[in-house]
């Protein structure tokens, strides 16, 4: 986490177990803070949840599908649709294997090392 997010959210603690509202705990990150202050709508949002008894200033673990899906399973997948037909294109496999495109162009420029090949028969430059 963000040292000043973790900082932020220490002082909105601290402001409820004084008892000071929402608003007035705003205004004193604001001047702390500056431009890198939480959004007025985060000091509410947290200080509420301070006001109900909660005690931990990181966040809760997040539930759902993993970061990515860039796995050895999907690599091997892309790898056997091209070793089948190299006329395989970026949508067309991402569409296939329900992937992200961004994924598969992960996959084929970071794993496979494909890159697309310019006129002069050279690969472009990796990033």
């Amino acid at each position: 986490m963000d040292r000043q997010k973790f900082e932020q959210r220490c002082a909105i603690k601290f402001c409820v177990k004084l008892g000071g509202s929402a608003a007035v705990t705003y205004e004193k990150l604001q001047r702390a803070y500056g431009e890198h202050s939480l959004s007025r709508a985060q000091v509410f949002r947290w200080h509420k949840s301070f006001l109900g008894c909660r005690e931990q200033v990181e966040n809760e673990p997040r539930a759902g599908r993993p970061s990515t899906s860039k796995t050895y399973d999907n690599v091997e997948r892309v790898r056997f649709l091209l070793r089948s037909d190299r006329r395989w294109t970026l949508r067309m496999i991402s569409s296939e294997l329900n992937l992200n495109r961004f994924t598969v162009h992960q996959i084929l420029t970071q794993d496979l090392d494909m890159r697309k090949v310019r006129q002069d028969g050279s690969k472009e430059p990796h990033d």
